[in-house]
């Protein structure tokens, strides 16, 4: 009864650790979709920006027009970068919580309630048939030493028949010699 209750335990606390990171995981994919989201809008405002920068290189003179695009081109990189960066991390702390889950969620599974069940089945059926042949062996030790002790009083019985008849016999061969001798 105990352990029944305690694989009852096991599956509640697999259901509720399953339901408790499940939100976790559905709240950092959709982070890291938003991310993605963000750093396509980025992208995009980068290519409006370069638009823009391309229209003004016109208007300016060509060598201040090259050194303003680079240096915007160069900051909005750098930020991009880093925000890709940060994104990247998130992703890799978000495969090691998903890691975690996972092993945890391997040692609960190692306690299958269905194989322990069945083999809680197979080991009562295995002691009910052990019991049963213990029993009838006891019958039938108890039976054999009933018998046992029948044989050995008749034994005795005919060894006090026998030690009777053995004087009578040793009278009738003494007169069987004397008649012979005569």
């Amino acid at each position: 009864m105990l352990t029944a209750n305690k694989l009852e335990k096991i599956m509640e606390l697999e259901n509720d650790l399953r339901a408790e990171y499940q939100q976790e995981l559905d709240k950092k994919t959709a982070e890291i979709d938003r991310l993605t989201a963000r750093e396509s809008e980025l992208q995009a405002a980068v290519d409006k920006q370069l638009e823009t920068i391309t229209e003004l290189t016109g208007k300016a003179t060509d060598s201040q027009k090259a050194e303003q695009r680079s240096r915007e081109l160069h900051n909005r990189c750098e930020k991009l970068l880093a925000e890709i960066d940060e994104s990247k991390q998130r992703v890799k702390s978000l495969q090691k919580d998903l890691a975690a889950v996972r092993e945890e969620n391997k040692t609960l599974t190692q306690f299958d309630p269905v194989r322990m069940k069945k083999n809680l089945d197979a080991s009562k059926k295995k002691l009910a048939e052990k019991t049963s042949a213990a029993d009838t062996l006891q019958k039938t030790l108890s039976e054999t030493k009933k018998e046992n002790a029948d044989l050995q009083r008749k034994v005795a019985e005919l060894e006090a028949k026998v030690a009777e008849l053995a004087p009578e016999d040793a009278e009738s061969d003494e007169a069987k010699e004397e008649s012979v001798a005569a």
